[in-house]
């Protein structure tokens, strides 16, 4: 069966004939040249010997180009490296020929030969380089009609490698109209006939100057400040946004386009990142058995930061099967060494959770499970009490009666003058480890009421092992207390980004709420510092800037995902909810402030309370909840007197 030839080997075969033709021709118009263009006037005698030698001549040129591998380069890509190769073809065959015709013939006009080389040139890297032309202007024609229009914040190193890979990938569609720059030296010039059109306070003009449609923030070793405002100011339009994540990629010379990152609301946060020192952190971690229990978006990332320092075990701890496969598959996937047990088990259960601690014997536990909803638990405020107060109760007993090392709480801001169930809750959580730690120190451990609705009291609690482990234990028993957490599992950019995919509305509760917010990886930073920090009964809190209007919050996420507030997508104002208050506080006023080595993190001083009343009014809290009493939130604001029920 006959092989059908290639594309790319028919074009082979014209090119070589039409170089052969190229040559043969190109020859006889140098002769035709030297003699005034008259053909009556060539001399007999050198056309004979053009005629003679020419075709073996044009052979030759074949030979030599196939050899310098003229026809297998890609010409649609034809670049610096071809245009060399095809000068030294010409130079090799034309030297060639003037030895050969002068040796075996006579010796032709010195014009016959410079014209003749001249012309073979032109006319074979001609039709090479003709081709990535015609690709070229028909590239131009199409970019006319689908380019975006694109404006470069930042005009020095990064901007320029930015705009340069533009121009070089025609295929990105893309057009750079300006340059945006607070250097006034820079103002009114150009960089490769770019203008820098002027500072950031013509951002706003320049977009609507040149229809911009999409903005690279090419900014990266900028101040954290300067960036933000740069960033709102951007936003402020309805472009496109990409930004250059940081100054490595700068050092590493990967100022690509397709480096280039969305800007995420993270980005607009009134404040700089939390950025520490996780060294201390991870050397106390590392060789240790961990617990974490719940592992939804804290409680996961929790888990991947301290499996990523080599701990000696790593347990996890869910009732939901679900958030504790999915991270199982992923830590066993990226760390297959790691030693890693997940229990799916409640907090509430007290024999589950002895079995845990009496199994693994954890020397550090990190304790995020809780119900957080807060309009969820004003319904439900029994579940509120049973689920975070007595499920830490619970975990912390079973930690102190086997010698764990440290516990560390989440807590959250909204504990601080609680209006909901759910803050006042996580208070009593507060108040529940403040307690556990006074007894401690006090060597009465052993004294702490034994608040289970398990029968395991004779079975366990009451053992000489567990008796002696209270007497002796020296759990260090720790809070940590922040605010809302972007991306988290109930956290409202989420909800806001399924309100918008939806087409809107999107719901705010009230214009004027504000909120404090940080990003996962800061949370879990804060959270395993204090660990570090720990020496018992503390309260930490993070220094988490100016508070975030939940309205601008819900515009700049309308505008992110490339629509504009009130009019491609409403907002609504709800109301709010019940038990839901216009701010949150980090800190009650009576606590005061420590400071801690790392600035923005700080201690508040605990507020005194009767340890003995409040724990026998525990015991009377846990029997009233499993009754579902419904005075709950009553029986829950004498006990937490910042409570002040909506």
């Amino acid at each position: 069966m006959r092989k059908k030839l290639e594309h790319w080997q028919v074009v082979t075969l014209l090119l070589m004939a039409y170089d052969f033709l190229a040559v043969v021709m190109g020859y006889f118009v140098a002769l035709w040249i030297r003699f005034d263009c008259q053909f009556s006037e060539i001399e007999p005698s050198y056309f004979r010997t053009y005629s003679t030698t020419i075709l073996f001549y044009a052979v030759f040129c074949i030979v030599v180009f196939y050899a310098l591998r003229l026809y297998k380069s890609i010409w649609r890509f034809a670049s610096y490296a071809e245009l060399l190769r095809m000068v030294l073809a010409t130079v090799v065959t034309g030297a060639a020929y003037v030895a050969l015709v002068t040796v075996t013939m006579q010796r032709m006009p010195v014009s016959y030969y410079i014209f003749g080389i001249l012309i073979q040139f032109v006319l074979t890297l001609g039709i090479r380089f003709s081709y990535r032309f015609i690709l070229l202007m028909r590239g131009r024609k199409n970019e006319t009609v689908v380019e975006k229009r694109v404006m470069i914040i930042g005009a020095g190193e990064a901007g320029q490698m930015i705009l340069r890979d533009i121009k070089n990938a025609k295929e990105l569609n893309k057009k750079v109209y300006c340059f945006i720059d607070d250097n006034k030296n820079k103002w009114g010039r150009y960089i490769d006939n770019v203008p820098v059109f002027g500072g950031r306070d013509r951002i706003m003009e320049a977009v609507e100057k040149f229809s911009i449609e999409k903005i690279y923030v090419a900014i990266p070793s900028a101040k954290p400040e300067d960036k933000r405002e740069i960033l709102r100011i951007c936003n402020e339009t309805s472009c496109e946004l990409m930004n250059l994540p940081g100054i490595y990629q700068l050092c590493t010379g990967e100022v690509l386009v397709s480096k280039m990152k969305p800007i995420q609301i993270e980005d607009l946060l009134g404040r700089e990142p939390i950025k520490t020192d996780m060294t201390e952190v991870f050397e106390q971690i590392s060789g240790k058995i961990v617990l974490v229990t719940g592992v939804g978006s804290i409680g996961s990332e929790i888990a991947r930061q301290v499996a990523a320092h080599r701990p000696k075990q790593l347990i996890l701890l869910d009732i939901y099967e679900n958030n504790a496969y999915d991270i199982q598959q992923e830590l066993r996937k990226k760390y297959p060494e790691l030693k890693l047990d997940v229990v799916i088990g409640s907090i509430r259960d007290s024999r589950k959770i002895f079995q845990v601690f009496e199994e693994f014997r954890p020397e550090i536990v990190y304790h995020t499970a809780a119900h957080k909803h807060v309009p969820l638990m004003e319904d439900s405020p029994c579940e509120a009490v049973k689920n975070n107060a007595m499920g830490i109760y619970k975990t912390a007993y079973a930690a102190m009666a086997h010698d764990c090392k440290k516990f560390v709480l989440i807590s959250t801001d909204k504990a601080v003058n609680p209006t909901n169930i759910m803050g006042a809750s996580k208070r009593l959580c507060e108040m529940i480890i403040q307690a556990f730690d006074a007894k401690i120190r006090e060597g009465k451990a052993n004294e702490i009421p034994q608040l289970f609705t398990h029968g395991i009291l004779n079975e366990v609690v009451t053992s000489e092992e567990i008796t002696k482990a209270l007497k002796t234990t020296t759990t260090e028993f720790v809070a940590v207390r922040f605010g809302n957490v972007l991306g988290s599992n109930g956290s409202v950019v989420p909800f806001f980004k399924k309100q918008i995919e939806a087409g809107g509305p999107v719901t705010v509760t009230h214009p004027d709420i504000i909120r404090y917010f940080m990003t996962i990886p800061e949370a879990v930073s804060l959270v395993l510092l204090a660990g570090t920090y720990a020496k018992g009964g503390e309260i930490f809190v993070l220094d988490m800037g100016e508070p975030v209007k939940i309205d601008t919050l819900a515009r700049n996420l309308i505008r992110l995902s490339g629509y504009t507030p009130d009019v491609d997508i409403k907002i609504e104002y709800s109301g709010l909810r019940k038990g839901e208050k216009l701010f949150e506080e980090k800190l009650m006023a009576e606590e005061g402030l420590k400071k801690t080595k790392n600035n923005l993190i700080h201690i508040g001083c605990p507020i005194p309370f009767d340890i003995e009343e409040f724990l026998k009014e525990l015991d009377e809290l846990l029997e009233a909840a499993y009754k579902n009493k419904e005075d709950m939130k009553e029986r829950v604001a004498a006990i937490v007197t910042t409570y002040h029920m909506a």
